[in-house]
């Protein structure tokens, strides 16, 4: 070896015993030293730095100590400063509640030295003994975890230049008093130490590419919608998201922490518990930290269980969320998201968000499946939180669904609800009073909190065995309080009821437009349980159209403001006190009994033209000519107060005489009709006829109804004649 070579490698040797034989003779030093001198110092830089008074009341001392067994390199050969100091508090803002914002019983680290030279403070291990803080939020924003820092240039501003690094965080038991103004929160926290990691698995029972889990099968027009209604800059952020996360069984850490917690959210009562990874797997963004809870506020119950991508910055979220609860409509003051008042519920799907995207944060709930009442739900929805207004965009479909499930959309109370609604009582009052359009007023105040586009398809209709309704599909679309729901389509006795609603929740008294209309609509599959002799050869269908508008925050209000009109046509049928009870039509039950006894009567035409202004409802039309009478209906019914007055004239054809020779009347409310003979006039000889011709002249807009020619021949045999004798009352039979 070379002079050269040895006197190099000899001073390499110094060099790299130096910083050692520093360490020890600091380590001396520092050990002989009473650190408690040091306190106020300490404690004032501290408070500089943090803007807040920080003080170490109990013992600090600092010991030297070689690494643990396993430990390699410097750590197993120089002993290392150990800092333990006892009782230590960090005061709150002078605004707030308590004075102090957290405490520590105890707090012991082992501090890396030399990194100090380069204004690095390296903390190998930290443990903590009792650690409390006392987190508040005021309604004005302020928050005392929101530290203020001095300007630099001051004693405080030099602390600037220092970062802080830690490799392991433990602590025994921990809580948190959380109070937020702005949220109506009240928690108290408590989180422990599990002794042993839980695995990610173990809880989750998810295996690697879970992410990729198949959707559940959906009928086509949902897939067609849903490629048409895509938000491409929100299923990026998404796909972001989602790709940050695709790792999600492998690299997901261990559960290590238990939590419990009670008080109010939201103003509701609040309790919850579950599992959450280290605390230094918060500061790493590219590992998936565990979140396991299940929470219940108010009337709702929460479970989830994922990850949180990024967790230090709040990235992202990967979770399997499950919610069940008495009504969607409590979901609002959680989420903000308005959905509408429903019966019980349940769901559970895969919740994806993009937290941290430029546009606004993003979240994803897909592929859930669930329950409302007894209806099931399937679907993907999305929800951003951008402006001007956040917005839900989503799919929904249902294999069965229960048109009682649907009630609550249109202010009718939910039938199956276990919960008694606060408007119960004003419904049974309103039924006492003979009120039977539903009251119960629409949440307008909420419309405008949140935009929608919502498609939704039913594949199969119940309603409660009688009304042969096939499916459904309509397309709901809210936007800044107006809400449109166009199509709404029903498929029902081989015909369909096809229409739009529009509802403008941004006026005080809100306002509505209706137009409905029912094309070919099979009176065989409309009352299947009719088994009369006549009913066999019915082939008569219902056609007809409404288009109203009006002003009002309920459906009853709605009705009783409205103006528009409606037109009606029923070809080749057959009426009879069966057929009115299967229609629940108690009216009709005295009627068929006056006018025909017992006897299955055929319907050759029912024609109705009516207008209405107002909320009160006028005959212009409503004719049921039959095989040997005209009927005919005058009067009108009151939306307003939910009252009839109605008048119905029998006039026989030919020679046959009715032994009926006064009107009928039909009086009192929609709930509790009255009915009866009118004592006063007898009816006119022909003047029945000679008004239907006055009035069905005019109604043009029943001749848009009659079948087209490509329809069956009798059918047109049948109104079309009718409507073409009123046309030339010379035409009309008449009777000597």
């Amino acid at each position: 070896m070379t002079r050269k070579k040895k006197i190099a490698r000899l001073a390499l040797a110094l060099l790299l015993a130096l910083p050692v034989a520093l360490a020890v003779v600091a380590g001396v030093v520092v050990s002989n030293l009473d650190m408690n001198r040091l306190k106020p110092r300490i404690d004032a830089e501290v408070s500089a730095a943090l803007g807040r008074p920080f003080a170490i009341h109990g013992d600090l001392s600092v010991t030297w100590e070689r690494g643990a067994p396993g430990d390699s390199g410097w750590r197993s050969l120089v002993p290392w400063p150990h800092v333990s100091a006892q009782d230590l508090t960090l005061g709150n803002p002078a605004w707030a509640r308590t004075p102090i914002m957290a405490s520590l019983k105890r707090v012991r680290f082992e501090l890396s030295p030399l990194p100090l030279l380069a204004h690095r403070v390296v903390i190998r291990d930290l443990q903590l003994t009792g650690p409390s803080v006392d987190l508040q939020r005021l309604a004005d924003g302020r928050a005392n975890w929101d530290l203020t820092l001095p300007a630099s240039g001051g004693t405080g501003g030099a602390s600037s230049a220092w970062s802080i690094d830690i490799d392991r965080i433990g602590f025994d038991q921990g809580t948190i008093a959380y109070t937020d103004d702005t949220l109506k929160a009240d928690v108290s926290l408590e989180i422990n130490p599990l002794g042993k990691p839980v695995p990610f698995a173990d809880l989750t029972g998810m295996q690697p590419d879970t992410s990729q889990q198949s959707a559940p099968t959906q009928p086509a027009a949902v897939a067609a919608a849903a490629q048409a209604g895509g938000d491409s800059e929100a299923d990026n952020a998404l796909a972001r998201a989602e790709k940050a996360g695709k790792a999600y069984a492998q690299n997901a850490s261990d559960y290590v922490f238990g939590w419990k917690a009670t008080g109010r959210y939201r103003g509701l009562p609040f309790k919850g518990e579950g599992k959450i990874g280290g605390m230094l797997a918060l500061k790493n963004p590219k590992l998936p930290f565990p979140i396991q809870a299940k929470v219940d506020v108010g009337r709702t119950q929460a479970s989830v269980v994922g990850t949180l991508i990024d967790p230090k910055n709040l990235g992202a979220l990967n979770l399997r969320l499950s919610l069940s609860g008495a009504s969607m409509a409590d979901l609002f003051p959680l989420t903000g998201v308005a959905l509408p008042d429903t019966p019980a519920y349940s769901t559970d799907g895969r919740l994806v968000a993009n937290l941290r995207d430029k546009a606004g944060p993003v979240f994803s709930y897909r592929h859930f499946d669930g329950k409302v009442g007894q209806s099931d739900l399937h679907g993907t929805l999305r929800f951003t939180l951008r402006p001007p207004r956040p917005r839900l965009v989503g799919q929904v479909w249902s294999n069965q669904l229960r048109m009682v499930d649907l009630g609550p959309l249109i202010g009718v109370g939910a039938g199956n609800s276990d919960t008694p609604r606060p408007d119960a009582a004003a419904a049974a009052a309103r039924v006492a009073e003979g009120k039977v359009l539903p009251d119960v007023a629409f949440r307008t105040d909420r419309w405008r909190d949140m935009d929608a586009d919502v498609t939704f398809f039913g594949q199969r209709i119940l309603h409660s065995g009688r009304l042969p309704l096939s499916d459904l599909n309509t397309h709901v679309v809210m936007d800044d309080g107006r809400l449109t729901v166009d199509p709404l389509r029903f498929g029902i006795a081989g015909g369909t009821i096809a229409g739009s609603i529009r509802l403008d929740g941004a006026r005080t008294p809100m306002s509505g437009r209706l137009r409905v209309s029912a094309q070919a609509l099979q009176l065989k599959r409309l009352f299947p349980d009719m088994h009369a002799p006549q009913a066999q050869g019915m082939l008569g269908q219902l056609r007809g159209n409404a288009i109203l508008s009006g002003q009002g925050n309920s459906v009853a209000a709605l009705l009783g403001d409205a103006s528009g009109d409606v037109h009606a046509l029923v070809n080749d049928g057959v009426v009879s006190r069966g057929l009115m009870e299967l229609a629940g039509l108690n009216v009709g039950n005295y009627l068929m009994a006056k006018l025909f006894g017992d006897d299955d009567v055929k319907i050759n035409c029912a024609a109705a033209d009516l207008g209405m202004n107002k909320g009160i409802m006028k005959t212009r039309a409503l004719v049921f000519d039959t095989e040997n009478t005209l009927v005919n209906v005058n009067g009108t019914a009151n939306f307003r107060n939910e009252t009839l007055n109605l008048t119905v004239s029998p006039e026989s054809k030919g020679f046959r005489i009715f032994s009926l020779r006064s009107p009928l009347y039909v009086r009192g409310t929609f709930a509790k009709p009255d009915t009866g003979v009118e004592v006063g006039p007898l009816l006119a000889r022909g003047a029945g006829l000679l008004a239907l011709s006055v009035a069905l002249t005019p109604a043009a807009g029943l001749l848009a109804l009659v079948a087209t020619p490509s329809s069956d021949a009798h059918e047109q045999s049948d109104c079309a004649r009718l409507l073409a004798e009123a046309k030339s009352p010379a035409r009309l039979p008449v009777k000597k």
